[in-house]
């Protein structure tokens, strides 16, 4: 089970994204909670709409050839998922300048080295809770099915190339406890060093890093994992994950994730709290819910 503060809303509503997306697993276990709340299930796919920022300060993107994209010099391979229903449009990023640009995320940042990997696409044109087209990428050593192997993700503005999240999942070959330790509440210093150092390193909120706090507990698989808040002097926040089992940096949740599902969100609660097409159904233990129609 998992501890949350209160205050930390948009934890939750970061994560809203990448459980509508199907990644990042494990790493922002605070997606969980976060469907109890909210019925996704019946998420309508929305179209883009948004203005394309004039400075973005990530990665420029890449020049693709077609004689690169079956180059032994990329280094890993790209293919489209199983799992892909979406089309990019003809302003998108193509597959393999997304994955160039994700893989690139993940070299940096997390250190990763790309060498033999298998990059897996998928193209999401926008969801209610993230409305803005994206490209999520599942990266892994070997085919594309269900494992134990570590696995990696990114998740990128399908237009600009914008970094939204990575992510990183890890079992562990030891049984840990997975359950909530309040004494990181108040003693979390090489957590908040270790997210400090990377999110300046990594310019992960555009400029100096002003604080730094607790914000929750979760798991993934069999790794419990901690997440801290990285506030920028500008305003910006970042969501660092990392493994309380061995501190482990697991992915981050960029400041523009964070407002894109937190404006979202809002709208979503607006139109629910405006609706007038609510029915109420009582459980067998007597309990009431209440649901919107179908």
């Amino acid at each position: 089970m998992k501890k949350e503060n209160n205050n930390r809303s948009y934890l939750k509503v970061a994560a809203a994204a990448l459980l509508v997306s199907g990644i990042g697993a494990g790493v922002f276990g605070m997606a969980a909670s976060t469907s109890a709340e909210k019925q996704l299930d019946s998420v309508e796919k929305i179209p883009t709409s948004y203005q394309v920022p004039a400075v973005f300060s990530g990665p420029e993107v890449p020049s693709v050839s077609a004689a690169e994209k079956t180059s032994a010099t990329l280094r890993y391979q790209v293919a489209e998922s199983s799992l892909n229903t979406g089309t990019p449009t003809e302003t998108d990023l193509s597959m393999e300048e997304a994955a160039a640009l994700g893989m690139k995320y993940l070299e940096d940042i997390m250190g990763f080295d790309k060498e033999g990997a298998n990059v897996y696409m998928s193209y999401n044109s926008g969801t209610e809770t993230f409305p803005r087209a994206f490209w999520d990428g599942g990266v892994r050593f070997g085919e594309e099915v269900k494992t134990d192997d570590d696995t990696w993700h990114f998740f990128i503005d399908a237009v600009t190339g914008e970094l939204f999240m990575l992510s990183c999942s890890e079992t562990l070959e030891v049984d840990v406890p997975l359950g909530y330790d309040a004494s990181l509440e108040n003693n979390c210093g090489v957590y908040a060093e270790a997210a400090k150092e990377i999110a300046e390193r990594c310019d992960l909120v555009g400029g100096p890093v002003a604080d730094v706090k607790y914000g929750s507990q979760g798991y993934g698989s069999n790794n419990p994992d901690i997440t801290m808040e990285v506030y920028g002097e500008n305003g910006q926040i970042a969501l660092l994950s990392f493994s309380r089992y061995n501190q482990r940096f697991l992915g981050l949740i960029t400041d523009t994730s964070r407002v894109i599902t937190d404006r979202a969100m809002e709208d979503l609660m607006k139109e629910d709290a405006e609706a007038t097409d609510w029915q109420t159904e009582t459980l067998e233990d007597g309990s009431v819910i209440k649901m919107r129609e179908m």
